[in-house]
């Protein structure tokens, strides 16, 4: 049409009076290559963005699976073709290659380039399919060089001189001379396992038993390497496009496919609604992710493993229905102010996590409350001077009055993570509603300095930290 990219609205629509025009959507053009490119997960797990409008698939490995490559290659035309998109294609040794071809429009159909062939494909396809900068192939055109071939004519010094550097790596590249790496938009998984089906399916009771069947697949395979599933993935790919993906996780190994369908079946309870087939799969793929070293264990005539873990099993359960994040359990740190002694973490998360204790012991310390703040909360305290029991204490307007306090139990500062931190004398208070409470001073004070004890300076500071009931 002698149309080309950058070019004026007005020029295209007086050469072209009945064009339709449409406002452009890069965002929304970014998240249709992006399902698109989780679709193509259904050839190889290796498939990598070549934005805008382009996608570069490694079948290194996986053409057979299909049939060979012109096969695969027709077979992913015309699954796309069926949900209303146009696409060329081209499959070569290296990607540049390819990317070559289908730049130069030779992929529509299907371009296949033999290995050692590169130079005799590139050669006649014009010099836009190198895909170089608008004011480089300005110049190309106005010197009349319109192939790759007549480029090729010409040293490769005075290219370089001329147009630098990146034409010639790009030619390179379109030539097989130089490898283009690609980078994965998902990462790879360890092992996989899939079926193809000839009717589509959409009933959870069938994904599970197709499930059930790729675990028993893997299973195999997870024991003659020594190891154990600690994250799994359920791909499922429905005929209209869309893949729905569920992720599970393990608070230890597994392999047993019993347990791997049972953490599945959770988590596609917890989706509920939102687990729509659609019109149905025609592709389930299950992927391992993160393995783990596993002994060999007994297990009876119906392949539970012997004395198996219940609580394990409930922790991944329910890290099933209601997600990883959810299920937390407390770490030790190596900290002695309460506030930083101890931290979340997911129970899936770190190795053998319910099998051993945390690798920091707990410090032999005076009774703690059963609800610490995040946060010490700032109170005004009336104490014994100079550094006393509290007597009373006020906390979010309310006046405490005590009745019993045991203490102090004092606490140096942290002075390597902040040299000026001073030193905290905790107390376990109780008032005359029966309420105990856990305080701590900063500092103490001190009358040389305020002997009426008004003076901020003067006077310590008082925090509450936590409730004991």
């Amino acid at each position: 049409m002698g149309l080309a990219a950058g070019g004026g609205l007005a020029e295209a629509k007086a050469r072209f009076p009945d064009m339709e025009v449409m406002l452009a959507d890069p965002a929304a053009d970014r998240r249709l290559l992006e399902a698109v490119a989780d679709w193509c997960d259904r050839y190889t797990p290796l498939v990598a963005l070549d934005a805008p409008h382009g996608l570069v698939l490694d079948i290194s490995g996986c053409a057979h699976l299909f049939g060979g490559e012109r096969a695969l290659m027709d077979d992913l035309l015309v699954r796309l073709f069926h949900q209303g998109l146009a696409a060329l294609a081209a499959i070569a040794s290296h990607a540049g290659t390819a990317l070559a071809l289908v730049g130069g429009g030779r992929g529509r159909g299907g371009a296949i380039v033999a290995e050692n062939d590169e130079l005799a494909a590139v050669s006649p396809l014009p010099v836009a399919a190198l895909r170089l900068e608008p004011p480089v192939a300005a110049m190309f055109r106005r010197l009349g060089l319109k192939t790759i071939d007549a480029l090729l004519a010409l040293p490769r010094a005075g290219l370089a001189r001329r147009f630098g550097e990146d034409l010639l790596a790009r030619l390179d590249t379109a030539l097989g001379r130089a490898s283009r790496p690609i980078s994965p938009r998902r990462p790879v998984p360890d092992l996989t396992a899939e079926r193809r089906l000839f009717e589509p399916i959409s009933l959870t009771d069938d994904v599970e038993r197709i499930l059930l069947l790729l675990a028993a697949r893997l299973k195999g395979d997870l024991e003659r390497r020594g190891v154990g599933a600690r994250q799994l993935e359920l791909s499922l790919f429905r005929v209209d496009g869309a893949v729905n993906r569920l992720v599970v996780g393990a608070s230890r190994p597994v392999r047993e496919p019993a347990a791997i369908q049972r953490l599945f079946r959770e988590r596609m309870k917890g989706l509920g609604e939102e687990f729509d087939a659609g019109f149905g799969y025609d592709l389930v793929k299950l992927a391992i992710y993160a393995t783990e070293p596993m002994p060999d264990l007994q297990t009876d005539l119906s392949g539970e493993t012997v004395g198996s873990d219940a609580f394990g099993s409930l922790v991944d359960r329910l890290g099933a229905r209601l997600g990883e994040a959810s299920v937390l359990r407390l770490d030790a740190v190596a900290s002695h102010w309460p506030e930083r002694a101890e931290r979340w973490q997911p129970m899936a998360a770190g190795s053998a996590a319910l099998a051993r204790p945390s690798p920091v012991a707990a410090p032999q310390t005076a009774p703690r409350p059963l609800r610490l703040l995040a946060m010490p909360e700032a109170i005004e305290a009336s104490f014994e001077v100079p550094d006393g029991a509290p007597l009373k204490f006020r906390w979010r307007r309310a006046l405490h009055v005590v009745r019993r306090a045991e203490g102090p139990e004092r606490l140096a500062g942290e002075w390597w993570r902040q040299p000026d931190a001073a030193a905290r004398d905790y107390y376990r208070v109780e008032d005359e509603a029966g309420r105990r409470f856990w305080l701590f001073r900063e500092g103490c004070a001190d009358p040389a300095v305020d002997p009426e004890l008004q003076v901020p300076d003067g006077r310590p500071a008082w925090f509450l930290h936590g409730i004991f009931a």
